[in-house]
């Protein structure tokens, strides 16, 4: 793979980990701004929902830029947000620059993996996407954990500066490694804006997009809430919690990459034997979580399948948005964070209920038996190419 791809995945990394660092920051930063917990945790769904509208709109804005013009800005708007966050005593402005860091993160994405499309041979798209998203499950095993410890050691505000320093070497990496024609308009005419809206009408893009984001809902329906799982259910002291997270961070590496070497030319094999897989682990870690060495294992396990199959329909969805060479990132894009936002919101709705803590583990299994019944029928889109059959 291309030196600009890594190059690429570090600014992912850093992205990602300021996406999920929040979760362990919220009452911080509830009693330094003088906000109730419930209000800071509006910082996570300003993010999601600033990604989710993001995605299209950036793409859209910076769809006739350079590549390495639109990505630079992109980090940089990002690495602003982040200094200005960490200077303010403002909820408020707070609030707003977590907005604009999603806005910025959806862009960069979104012109990251049609860029990485452009870098790689035409077959080699799932692998491609497999090394971006190491960027953020490298995040989840080490960014994550790194900024828990700096945000408790040093307050919230150090970790906003560790993630705004960390943009800069990705700066340099995107100027030095980005070739200025690799997309936008140093490239030749290319489909229109309309035109490239309109392969959202395909029924192979809807259906991958559908699918990517019931897994990808089904995996964050479950990692959001796993603590309380690690530490109730299982009846582990709190810190086994970071230690279960980053389990679940090097599974999803070890299935992003392994997938990603089979996603070009067997996605219908990933996904014929990854999604039931995916789903008995779900069901076994419902009906095993009160058996703490079952628990991590299942956790690593799952974290592997998740991410091999939600990177496989994520890869798909590339390959489906060909006749949208610089839209067809931000649909990947919005797909993913359509299911991290989505999945969070139906597992809480069970905390309360009977199901308790393993609420999110059951929502998590009916999302993706959902997606599965789903793809049986129209197993057909999911052929690696237009005309050759599933695998």
């Amino acid at each position: 793979m291309p030196l600009p791809l890594y190059l690429l995945a570090l600014a992912v990394f850093a992205m990602g980990t300021s996406e999920f660092m929040l979760a362990g920051l919220v009452p911080d930063i509830a009693t330094s701004l003088d906000v109730s917990v419930a209000a800071a945790g509006l910082l996570t769904s300003a993010f999601a929902a600033g990604m989710i509208v993001g995605a299209p709109l950036m793409a859209a804005l910076a769809r006739r830029w350079p590549a390495r013009a639109a990505l630079l800005g992109f980090v940089l708007t990002f690495a602003a947000a982040h200094v200005i966050g960490a200077l303010t005593t403002s909820f408020t402005v707070l609030l707003g620059t977590r907005v604009i860091a999603a806005l910025a993160n959806a862009g960069f994405l979104a012109v990251a993996l049609s860029t990485a499309a452009t870098l790689v041979a035409a077959d080699q798209k799932g692998r491609a996407l497999a090394v971006l998203l190491s960027g953020t499950t490298v995040a989840t095993i080490a960014g994550v954990p790194g900024g828990a410890v700096l945000g408790t050691v040093l307050g919230w505000r150090a970790t906003f500066w560790a993630i705004a320093l960390l943009c800069l070497p990705a700066a340099v990496g995107v100027v030095k490694g980005i070739p200025s024609a690799a997309a936008g308009k140093d490239a030749p005419a290319g489909p229109s804006l309309r035109d490239e809206i309109a392969q959202l009408a395909a029924p192979g893009l809807v259906l991958v997009m559908l699918l990517g984001a019931l897994v990808n809902a089904a995996t964050f329906a479950t990692f959001t809430f796993l603590a309380p799982i690690v530490t109730d259910t299982a009846g582990l002291g709190d810190l086994w919690i970071p230690v279960v997270l980053v389990l679940f961070g090097a599974g999803s590496f070890v299935g992003v990459t392994l997938a990603g070497r089979l996603s070009d030319q067997r996605s219908g094999l990933v996904i014929a034997v990854g999604g039931p897989l995916l789903l008995l682990g779900w069901v076994a870690m419902g009906a095993l979580a009160t058996q703490p060495a079952m628990l991590l294992l299942l956790t690593f396990a799952q974290g592997a399948l998740s991410f091999a199959v939600g990177g496989t329909l994520i890869a798909r969805v590339l390959y489906a948005a060909a006749g949208a060479p610089t839209m067809g990132g931000s649909y990947a894009t919005a797909a993913l964070n359509i299911g991290a936002a989505g999945g969070p919101i139906v597992a809480a709705a069970t905390l309360g209920t009977g199901a308790g803590d393993l609420g999110p583990v059951w929502v998590s299994s009916l999302l993706v038996g959902v997606a599965l019944l789903i793809a049986l029928p129209l197993r057909r889109f999911l052929a690696p190419r237009v005309g050759q059959p599933i695998r």
